[in-house]
Parts: structure tokens; sequence; C-alpha cells
């Protein structure tokens, strides 16, 4: 049997675009295309670093025996029908400096972002990644004017691995045999559940003690810090950029998996018009539905007043936002 050309249907790859050619772009990137998971624009303001970046990860593929197409920009022009849209842009956190030191510069890299990435990708899922996560998140799905299920932050799915990577290492076991969740703002309010961690499904309170995880909850709250404050002239990127995949990868492969994402709130948890840390099943259609856990009043009060730092935040970043330059 012969085919005329006309017959032929074009199948399109999928597209993923990440916004921000640094350290956790970069990564997240290379695991993009490596995985097979999309073709992958790499768009930056700086002139010729995502191009060479491109070009070095194509330079690769043979080694890595993927053929996915790696596009490095800095025109918006050419992120246009991408699937789903990562923003990493903004400031990184040096030592000493917390997440909401970075609200002033990073709330307008984000807005403007997103409304560039959205105009030439109408359609697209968008991931945040930029700190402080939760407010870039909501001020971003403001600023576009996206349903909530095809805008979120990426924050849960990261904490949760490194509550669990601690509780790995405190009794020796495999990280694989162990889960975790965390829920709230990315930051030093985050609530590590030690009630629904476990390994293999044994619950973490049956093998350690309550100092322990107390003490194992805390590092995870600073898990960002730690690092920063080790490397001295950045943060975290491996680990953040995996993260990131994982989610792309439930969207993409349609997987409906159920992570900790940022997401908008309206009136689960007792919380509106917020974005915050929650289990969510995600989909090819973004976030499929989210799963409301049972909080005893103490881990309630905790995701209150988690909240309320973010709402805080909030506020001011809109502020900020609103002032003439």
């Amino acid at each position: 049997m012969s085919y005329s050309p006309s017959s032929l249907v074009l199948c399109k790859s999928p597209r993923v675009t990440i916004v921000g050619a640094g350290r956790v772009g970069s990564t997240l990137a290379q695991r993009v295309a490596e995985k097979n998971l999309a073709d992958v624009v790499l768009l930056d303001i700086v002139e010729g670093m995502p191009q060479g970046l491109a070009l070095d990860l194509l330079e690769a593929r043979g080694l890595e025996l993927h053929h996915r197409q790696i596009i490095g920009t800095n025109n918006y022009a050419d992120t246009c029908d991408s699937q789903i849209v990562v923003i990493t842009a903004g400031v990184p956190r040096k030592p000493g400096m917390s997440r909401d030191d970075l609200l002033k510069t990073n709330a307008k890299i984000v807005v403007d972002a997103a409304k560039n990435a959205i105009a030439f990708s109408p359609n697209a899922i968008l991931i945040i990644v930029t700190n402080p996560l939760d407010v870039m998140t909501y001020l971003a799905w403001q600023a576009t004017g996206l349903p909530r299920y095809r805008i979120m932050g990426m924050a849960g799915v990261l904490d949760s691995a490194r509550f669990e990577t601690f509780i790995a290492l405190e009794l020796g076991v495999l990280p694989a045999d162990v889960q975790a969740v965390v829920l709230g703002s990315h930051g030093d309010l985050m609530v590590p559940l030690s009630r629904y961690a476990t390994v293999n499904g044994i619950p973490i309170t049956e093998l350690l003690d309550r100092e322990t995880i107390g003490r194992l909850v805390e590092r995870t709250r600073n898990g960002g810090g730690e690092i920063v404050e080790l490397m001295q002239t950045g943060g975290a990127f491996f680990a953040p950029a995996s993260a990131i995949s994982v989610m792309v990868e439930s969207i993409l492969l349609n997987q409906s998996r159920l992570l900790a994402v940022a997401t908008y709130l309206q009136g689960e948890y007792g919380l509106n018009d917020i974005v915050i840390g929650v289990p969510c099943r995600l989909g090819c259609a973004g976030i499929e539905n989210i799963v409301e856990l049972h909080l005893t009043d103490e881990e309630a009060e905790a995701l209150q007043s988690s909240a309320q730092w973010v709402r805080d935040n909030i506020t001011q970043a809109q502020e900020i936002l609103a002032m003439k330059p």
C-alpha cells in the first residue's frame, strides 16, 4: 500500500518550555529530555546562555539515546504551543537570605514571564518554581486569569522528598521504601505530617521516638537553607529539578499521581483565596482534584499559620506590583 503526502498525519511531539536557564532550569531541561518526555525550549534573558546550554544538551543526545529537540532562545515566540511552561526565573537565595527577601524582585519577573508565556501558549499548564513559591504562584494565577487546575507551584514534591530522605538516612532503609507528605507553604512554616509518613506501610511513629521525629521535621523545614549555607554560592538544583520532572511526567503521561503541590484553594482545608501546598492528583488536564486529609487540631492550626504567612506576603507583593516604577 502506498501513501500520498496528503494522507499522512504529522504528529507533533509535546513541548515543555522552561523560563530561566539557571541551575534549576538547565538541570530540568536535561531531566525532561533524557527521560524522553518532551521537546524542550529553554528561555532566558541572557543572550547566548540558553542557546549554549541547548547545544550542549543536543550534543549529548546520541550518548543518552534520546531524540528530543532542545531549543535555546531569548524570544517567547519560540515557546509557542507548549503543553507545559515551567517558570524558574528569578533571583536565587544567598546565604542569610530568606525566601521573603526575594519578594520584591521576583514578583515582577514571574508576572511578566507568566503573561508572556501564556500569550504564545494559551492552553499551557503553568508550574511555578520561583521563590517565595506560594506567593509567586498566586500572582501568576491572578495575572493570567487561568483556571486554577492549570496553574500550580512545585513545593510539596520537593519538601516531601527531603523528609523521606532524612527518614531513610535516620533508619538506614531504602529511600524508595519511605513515603511522606508535606503540606503548607514552601518555607519555615511548612507542615510535614509525621502521622502519614511510613516505611513500607509502617508508620514512622512506630520506628522513631518523638524527639527524633521532631528533629527530622525541623531539618525538613530548613532543607533548602541547609544547602544554601553549605554551598555559599547558590542553592539546591538537582532535587528541585527532579521534583519538577515528576510533576511534568505525571501531566504529560496522564499518570494521575497523588502529589503535594501548591494550588489555589476555594474552601478546601477551610482556606479561601490562597495558594498553598496540599495533595493533588496530576493528569493531562493539570490538577484533577484536591485531596482533603483529616488533620489533627495541631496540624490544622499549623496549616492555618502557614496560610496566614502566605496571605501576608501576597498582600505585600500586590502592593509592590501596584507601585509605579
